[in-house]
């Protein structure tokens, strides 16, 4: 770890912990820790944190932690905690404003509120509005940059920027560089545009399409969504179930009965490595029994805890 020095972190408002158990940050409930956990208190003191990072010091940035398996051996250098339950939401020049702190579905409701359209399939990503920019997250068919203005990021060495959807490559569950290549910058807010609407039919779309995530997919047990994307013209779930590995376990780990593309962690007992030998498997075991490739959705980082 490079950083030993308090001193670099004072006059900062956040919360900052050293070798910070992950697994309570993330869905799953599995993983190891991270050196060093930073929980800013709003955008400007994550520029200050971040001027206060010696250069080429890793960061890893999660929100919720609804899409991303932590590895048992933990994560080194920094890692941002961005979820804010007091962030921001605005409209203005008939475009919403949003922190990317906030939760997908609160944006939703507030988009519902002030009769917007489109914005409902948001209450369905479980997950912040900073890692739906990150990920292109969708559902129920919206994806989250169809809606996109315009975006704020803040580069590593604290300079915040506006930059418009054409600055970025973005695809189905992704976004990179113009150029392919992976971001380096934390979106930190974004402005949507949604077609108008009255406030009581969004409302209703919202409750609609929550009732109908309750019934279909294992929100009770500690899930991280949807685990692998959907192959062009078929649905993953369908493919896992054809296998017959709703029910198939790696220790503490298990594709769910209710939805065969959600591993759930049902006892709290699954270990990371748990989780992600059953992704393999079940990668494998549809890949051979039908040729098709399923892709990881899931963001898995950090290193393999070791026996040294």
């Amino acid at each position: 770890m490079i950083m030993h020095e308090p001193l670099a972190f004072t006059g900062l408002r956040g919360t900052l912990t050293r070798d910070a158990p992950l697994a309570r940050h993330t869905t799953w409930r599995a993983g190891g820790h991270a050196d060093l956990l930073y929980a800013p208190a709003d955008r400007d003191d994550l520029a200050d944190f971040l001027r206060c990072l010696p250069a080429g010091e890793p960061v890893t940035v999660i929100g919720l932690g609804s899409n991303v398996l932590v590895r048992d051996g933990g994560v080194r250098g920094v890692v941002i905690l961005m979820h804010d339950p007091g962030a921001a939401l605005a409209v203005a020049d008939g475009l919403v404003y949003a922190e990317a702190g906030a939760a997908a579905p609160k944006l939703a409701r507030f988009a519902a509120i002030h009769g917007c359209a489109d914005a409902e399939f948001l209450a369905g990503i479980p997950g912040t509005v900073g890692g739906a920019l990150a990920m292109n997250a969708g559902c129920y068919g919206g994806e989250t940059w169809e809606h996109v203005a315009r975006v704020e990021t803040l580069s590593h060495d604290g300079r915040f920027d506006i930059r418009l959807p054409s600055d970025f490559s973005i695809g189905y569950r992704s976004v990179a560089r113009r150029d392919g290549s992976a971001l380096a910058e934390i979106f930190t807010a974004a402005w949507f545009r949604f077609p108008e609407d009255d406030a009581g039919g969004a409302r209703m779309r919202i409750k609609a399409l929550l009732a109908k995530r309750v019934a279909t997919q294992p929100l009770g047990l500690p899930n991280a969504g949807s685990v692998f994307r959907n192959p062009p013209g078929d649905h993953a779930a369908r493919l896992i179930e054809s296998c017959g590995l709703k029910g198939y376990a790696v220790g503490g780990a298990r594709v769910s009965e209710k939805h065969a593309n959600f591993i759930v962690n049902p006892e709290r007992r699954a270990r990371a490595a748990d989780i992600e030998a059953l992704i393999a498997h079940v990668r494998e075991t549809v890949r051979g029994a039908t040729g098709v490739d399923l892709e990881a959705e899931v963001r898995i980082i950090g290193e393999a805890e070791t026996n040294a």
